[in-house]
C-alpha cells in the first residue's frame, strides 16, 4: 500500500503530502461537524483514520514484522478513539450503520472469498486434495489437541478453546478468518460481531508472533536434519511437485464487471441454500459463507470460469484487501471496547496460543510425512501458514525460514484451509452457541 523511496514516499499511489492533506481536510471537516455522516462522509473519515494509522503502524520496528503492522494499529487506534468518545457520536453512529445495517462487512467478504479461491491454479486445487488437505487437517487436529490440553490447565473448557482460540488462529488470518468468523458468531448468537472479533484478533496476533518465531526455529532444525526438508524448493519427497500455471491475462473493465457479478451471484447462491434449500444439516445451521466457499471451490476445480474473469476476480479481491480493508478495521474498532481488549492479553492466552501453534506444527508435520511430504516444509506451510495472519503472515513466516518457493502452498493454507475452518466453525457455532 505504501512505498518508501527516500523523500518520494507514496501512499494510495499519491505523494504522501497529497494523501496527508486530504486526510487532514476530512478530519477537520469531521471535527467541525461539517462532514456528513452518510456513506460518503463516513467512508472518507474511516479511510483517513485508517490511512494515517496504517502508515504509522507499517513503520514501527518489530510491530510491523511481528504484531500485525498497520492493520492492527488501525484497529487498536480506532477502538481507543471510540472507547473514549474522541470522535463525534454522529460519525460513530454512521459507521455502525455502514457495518451493521448496510452490512459492508459481508460485501467485503464476498469478493475476498471469490477472488482468493478462483486465483488458485486449477491443477494445484485439484491435486492438492490428495495429500495437502489431509496435512491441513493434521495441523488443525494437533492445534486442537494441544490447545485443549493447555486450556484445561487454565480452567477453560474444550468447547471454548476450539471456538474462541483454535478457530480464529487457524482460520486463515484476519480478513478471511477472524472477520467472517465474527459474522458467523453474530448470526448464530445475536451478540455483536465485535465482541467475538476483539478477542479473536488478540489471540490471532499473539499466535502470529509465535508462528514467525517458530518458522525460524524450523529452518535451523532443517539445517541439522537435511532429510526432513526440501530446502524450500519442493514439498513432496522423492522428487516432483504440483505444477502451477503463470498466465499473464489482460483484464478489461468488462472483465471486472463480470467478476463483480459472479461474486455477488455466488453470494446469492450461498444465501439461497442457507436460507431456503438446505438451511440446516443434521439440525445444524450452515452459514451462507460456508456454502459460498463450497460452490466457488467446486466451480474453480471444474474450470468453467474463463481465465479473464478469474484474473479479474483476483484483481477485485486485491483491491478490496489492499485498500478497503482499512474501512473494515476502523468499522470493527468503532464497536470495540479497548479496555476489554487489553484484559484479553493474559498469561493463559499466551500459553494457549503457543500450544496451538506447536500443535499445528506437530500435526501437519506428522500427517504430511505420512502422505509423502517433507515434514518441516509441511509443518511450515500446512501448519504455520494456517496459524498466522493470512497473506501478510504467510510472507513473514516464509521469509523467516527462507522458503518463499513454497508460497503457493502457503496461499493454499490461507485460502482453502481458512475456508475449511470457516465451514467447521459454522457447524460448531450452530451446535454449541445457540
Amino acid at each position: 500500500m505504501a512505498e518508501n523511496k527516500g523523500f518520494s514516499l507514496k501512499t494510495f499511489g499519491m505523494p504522501w503530502w497529497l494523501a496527508g492533506a486530504i486526510a487532514v481536510i476530512v478530519i477537520a471537516a469531521a471535527a467541525t461537524g461539517a462532514l456528513s455522516a452518510d456513506l460518503a462522509g463516513c467512508f472518507a473519515l474511516m479511510l483517513s483514520i485508517g490511512l494515517i494509522c496504517n502508515e504509522v503502524g507499517e513503520r514501527i520496528p518489530f510491530w510491523n514484522s511481528y504484531i500485525g503492522g498497520g492493520l492492527v494499529m488501525t484497529f487498536l487506534v480506532s477502538a481507543f478513539l471510540f472507547t473514549y468518545n474522541l470522535i463525534p457520536q454522529k460519525y460513530a453512529d454512521g459507521m455502525i450503520m455502514i457495518m451493521d445495517d448496510a452490512d459492508f462487512l459481508s460485501f467485503f467478504i464476498i469478493f475476498l472469498i471469490t477472488g482468493s479461491i478462483l486465483a488458485l491454479d486449477r491443477k494445484l486445487l485439484i491435486r492438492s486434495f490428495a495429500g495437502y488437505i489431509p496435512a491441513i487437517f493434521g495441523g488443525l487436529f494437533g492445534a486442537a489437541i494441544l490447545g485443549i490440553a493447555a486450556g484445561l490447565v487454565f480452567g477453560i473448557s474444550p468447547v471454548d478453546i476450539v471456538l474462541k482460540y483454535v478457530c480464529p488462529i487457524m482460520g486463515g488470518g484476519n480478513g478471511a478468518g477472524a472477520v467472517p468468523l465474527s459474522q458467523i458468531y453474530e448470526t448464530v448468537t445475536g451478540d455483536a460481531a465485535a465482541n467475538y472479533y476483539s478477542f479473536a484478533i488478540t489471540i490471532l496476533t499473539i499466535a502470529n508472533i509465535f508462528a514467525i518465531l517458530t518458522a525460524a526455529v524450523l529452518k535451523k532444525i532443517g539445517e541439522k536434519k537435511t532429510s526432513w526438508t526440501g530446502d524450500g524448493t519442493q514439498l513432496i519427497r522423492n522428487g516432483g511437485d504440483f505444477a502451477t500455471e503463470d498466465k499473464a491475462v489482460k483484464v478489461s473493465m468488462k472483465d471486472l464487471g463480470g467478476a463483480f457479478f459472479l461474486a455477488i451471484g455466488f453470494y446469492a447462491l450461498g444465501r439461497l441454500f442457507a436460507k431456503t434449500i438446505l438451511p440446516t444439516i443434521f439440525g445444524t445451521a450452515i452459514h451462507q459463507f460456508a456454502y459460498m466457499i463450497i460452490f466457488v471451490a467446486a466451480v474453480a476445480a471444474a474450470g468453467i470460469v474463463p481465465d479473464n474473469v478469474r484474473a479479474a476476480a483476483k484483481k477485485l479481491q486485491s483491491f478490496f484487501t489492499a485498500n478497503l480493508i482499512l474501512i473494515i478495521m476502523v468499522g470493527v474498532g468503532v464497536d470495540t471496547n479497548i479496555i476489554e481488549l487489553a484484559k484479553a492479553i493474559t498469561l493463559g492466552n499466551v500459553v494457549i496460543a503457543l500450544a496451538i501453534v506447536i500443535g499445528a506444527i506437530i500435526g501437519s508435520a506428522l500427517v504430511g510425512y505420512l502422505v509423502g511430504f517433507f515434514p518441516i516444509d509441511s509443518a511450515i506451510t500446512a501448519g504455520l501458514c494456517m496459524a498466522n495472519r493470512g497473506g501478510s503472515g504467510d510472507l513473514a513466516v516464509l521469509g523467516a525460514c527462507d522458503r518463499m518457493g513454497l508460497i503457493a502452498y502457503a496461499q493454499l493454507s490461507s485460502r482453502l484451509g481458512g475456508g475449511i475452518v470457516l465451514i467447521i466453525a459454522s457447524i460448531l457455532f450452530g451446535a454449541f452457541l445457540k
